[in-house]
């Protein structure tokens, strides 16, 4: 694989990328992966490694949907700078035309009624539209996390590996972490579109899926889960929906500000900029330097 390091460019502020502009796989789609190394560098030194799903949209503007980025760099290095965080190695998975279908569990879609499963369809214009979120997932933890453990100087353990992404993202992070819990020991679940539709907003859609999760979360005592959600435009759908996975956490064990966070973000859209405004959050909660 050609990896290209583009640390002179404008972007990003803070430490440099190299990127794999078409990283193979046997599971998935081929896809660009870029992982970014902090400021200072010192491939002597473990890192922590935090994976993030919809890549482009992390670091450069050129690439962002609608222009906006998360400016992951900005928020993570100043963390980093301060101890506040562990060292931190970001691997930034791009997203491919097949994104909805790669992020949604298959839980979450085959537990569903199938007058709602061809609601999700139709919705999709797709009518042979399945999940594909296993094979996404084998992707990451039979492919790519062993060649960054190999190519990079990492800590490989659970407890110093997390998974994050928004909306859909959020939602195949909570898979993953429930469906690999000794490999990830951290997920972040920003705006997480439970409701699965863009037009109905409907317990129905989440309660399948809330249901298997309550029987298969991770272990709260060497696991961490971040959620949040906005106010304003999708992100209206989401908090009777995140009441319900609050429940289960509790009943699972999760205690709030320990092990487990929801956060409220009273005014917020579901948009790179909101995300970018908070993500310092999630960053300083699942990355912090000690349990």
């Amino acid at each position: 694989m050609k990896v290209i390091i583009s640390n002179k460019q404008s972007f990003p502020k803070y430490g440099s990328i190299h990127s794999i502009h078409s990283f193979p796989s046997v599971y998935t789609d081929d896809r660009r992966i870029d992982i970014w190394l902090p400021e200072g560098f010192d491939p002597s030194v473990k890192h922590a490694v935090l994976y993030m799903h919809d890549g482009q949209n992390l670091f450069n503007p050129a690439m962002g949907f609608h222009g906006q980025i998360w400016a992951v760099d900005a928020a993570l290095q100043p963390l980093i700078y301060q101890s506040r965080v562990k060292p931190t190695i970001v691997v930034a998975i791009w997203n491919t035309m097949k994104r909805y279908q790669e992020y949604l569990p298959v839980p979450a879609f085959e537990l569903l009624p199938g007058d709602l499963r061809e609601h999700i369809r139709d919705e999709h214009n797709n009518p042979e539209l399945k999940p594909m979120s296993d094979g996404y997932l084998s992707f990451i933890v039979k492919e790519l996390k062993p060649y960054i453990d190999e190519s990079y100087p990492t800590l490989p353990e659970a407890v110093n590996t997390t998974i994050m992404g928004s909306s859909m993202g959020g939602l195949i992070s909570i898979y993953a972490i429930t469906l690999y819990p000794e490999i990830f020991g951290n997920a972040g679940c920003v705006s997480t579109h439970w409701p699965l539709s863009l037009h109905l907003n409907d317990l129905h859609f989440s309660l399948p899926f809330i249901h298997w999760l309550e029987e298969n979360l991770p272990n709260p005592a060497d696991h961490r889960l971040y959620f949040d959600f906005g106010t304003e435009t999708i992100d209206t759908y989401y908090e009777m929906h995140q009441v319900e996975v609050d429940k289960i956490l509790r009943k699972a064990g999760y205690q709030e500000g320990k092990n487990w966070i929801t956060i409220k973000d009273q005014g917020a859209t579901h948009s790179e900029e909101a995300w970018k405004n908070r993500v310092h959050m999630p960053l300083e909660f699942l990355q912090r330097s000690s349990n």
